[in-house]
């Protein structure tokens, strides 16, 4: 009987030894297979990403190019309209600083507004010709003109307004309003942002009014000037318009 169940036990110890080997061959299968195909799908979700997010970025406003039908082109009055600076100055002698003050008569330019209220900005520009500053200080105006401004490189400030807000719409035909005026001011070749604060009255042919800003000598690549009795003029000043201009369809 013991050879018999020697015989049975090295069958079984065959069989359970080799069983373990035949089990890998089903799972031998490439385990890199399945994942290898997943790149791709993220891969392209990844590229197109980017994409999307152009298409929806916001779009930035843009001032009119083009003027619309029934828009009003006011062409300013050469003859009536004055620019005019406004500055604090410390003169020699003196304990309280002094409000200096300089006017140009050489005003020109018009704006163009569609019915909406929206600027033409490449139609629209304002100059100021600086050559033509004066005040009630002629050594002042010479040093302005020719050391700080100098008018003979930039003779013209130039101011294009790009946005108007709180102006009603259609442009009035009578009565006072007051809003601002956005755009760009260029003095001594350099530009910067600027509001105006506008009051203008209204009728059917004309618009005239004031408008003010507040702007810094050294925004402009310039020195405050100190000349003769000046001994200091700050920095900031206030800019200011008055207008008169003719209503045109």
């Amino acid at each position: 009987m013991r050879p018999v169940v020697l015989v049975a036990t090295c069958v079984l110890l065959t069989a359970a030894c080799g069983s373990p080997q035949a089990a890998p061959t089903p799972v031998a299968a490439p385990p890199t297979s399945a994942p290898a195909a997943a790149p791709t799908p993220r891969s392209a979700a990844a590229t197109s990403a980017p994409a999307a997010s152009t298409a929806t970025a916001p779009a930035v406003a843009a001032p009119a190019t083009s003027a619309a039908s029934g828009a009003v082109t006011l062409v300013l009055d050469a003859s009536t309209s004055q620019a005019r600076y406004h500055a604090q100055e410390q003169l020699a002698g003196r304990n309280l600083p002094s409000e200096a003050v300089g006017t140009s008569s050489g005003v020109s330019g018009s704006i163009v507004l569609n019915p909406d209220g929206s600027v033409v900005a490449d139609q629209s520009q304002i100059k100021v010709d600086l050559s033509r500053l004066s005040s009630d200080e002629s050594r002042r105006d010479n040093f302005i003109k020719g050391n700080t401004l100098q008018t003979s490189k930039y003779p013209t400030a130039t101011f294009t307004p790009r946005q108007v807000q709180d102006l009603p719409t259609p442009l009035p035909t009578s009565g006072q309003a007051t809003f601002q005026l956005l755009g760009d001011l260029t003095v001594h070749g350099v530009t910067k942002p600027v509001t105006w604060q506008v009051t203008a009255q209204f009728d059917p042919s004309n618009v005239s009014g004031n408008a003010t800003t507040n702007v810094n000598i050294s925004d402009f690549g310039m020195t405050p000037p100190k000349t003769g009795p000046v001994l200091s003029i700050q920095d900031g000043l206030t800019l200011e318009l008055i207008f008169s201009a003719a209503r045109e369809a």
